[in-house]
């Protein structure tokens, strides 16, 4: 059993709990009555401001399964307002509560603390998940390609686009890619999709940079692509946005600096 394994496992157990506590029936009433969510995919996908190489999504993430925790001081707000303030475009939080720490409340919390769009980052398994996800006032979603078969996949994201979500639909090894590319992108409205090319290896914890660069040729619309992970200086910002990628989504190397806007700043060039 990979760390992957566990976690998925422990997610279906979870969904199952939340379900008794919360039904369907009652959880799609909540996410309906929800506001229209934020525009995360224009966020990510606009013309990078203030001469900046790419857009950044930078995450509130207390803790990882590799990592331990990442950081002790955490105040998801008052990082989401340092973020805002340092000029991220858009913010990814942290729910899973086993293996990082998160709580789906924070999502709440730094939306109506800051005005950027957010991303619940979770493991999706159940569409009992996006109704939550929408309820909880996420303005996006992350499906993991590698969690879900292809109908799966496609079957959560035409619900969330019917909620108004947008989803970021990661891969990390070539299969997955193709699998995304040409069967599941574009279902059932382009401007709600956006890919995300995890460097890090789910089932190994392992990170390369390498990952998004070798793959990066084969996504045709790189507006629409973002890198994700073991993203730690300028240099590798560079690399990213050479190849075209338009988005980065980070979390560790922001998370483990005492000066948040100063990292920002750094990875940022400016």
């Amino acid at each position: 059993m990979s760390i992957l394994d566990d976690i998925i496992a422990v997610k279906h157990r979870e969904v199952a709990e939340r379900k008794a506590v919360c039904p369907l029936e009652e959880m799609k009433a909540r996410a309906l009555a929800m506001p229209r969510p934020r525009n995360f995919f224009h966020a990510v996908t606009k013309p990078p401001e203030y001469g900046r190489p790419l857009n950044l999504i930078a995450e509130i993430k207390k803790a990882s399964p590799s990592a331990g925790i990442i950081r002790l001081d955490f105040d998801p707000v008052a990082i989401a307002r340092e973020y805002s303030s340092a000029g991220a475009d858009a913010v990814s939080v942290l729910t899973d509560e086993q293996f990082f720490q998160g709580k789906l409340e924070f999502v709440q919390r730094v939306r109506d603390a800051i005005e950027l769009p957010a991303l619940r980052k979770d493991f999706v398994v159940d569409p009992y998940q996006i109704y939550e996800s929408a309820a909880a006032g996420a303005d996006a979603v992350l499906l993991i390609a590698e969690c879900l078969k292809t109908n799966e996949l496609i079957d959560l994201q035409i619900l969330a686009t019917e909620l108004h979500l947008t989803t970021l639909i990661e891969v990390h090894d070539l299969d997955n890619l193709m699998r995304v590319r040409d069967g599941v992108i574009g279902v059932p409205m382009k401007a709600y999709s956006l890919i995300g090319i995890n460097n890090r290896d789910l089932r190994t914890f392992k990170t390369d940079l390498g990952t998004t660069l070798r793959m990066a040729e084969l996504v045709e619309d790189r507006s629409v692509l973002v890198s994700e992970s073991g993203i730690h200086t300028a240099a590798d910002v560079q690399k990213l946005a050479d190849a075209g990628v338009r988005a980065i989504l980070v979390g560790e190397s922001i998370m483990k600096s005492q000066d948040i806007s100063g990292k920002i700043r750094e990875l940022m060039g400016n």
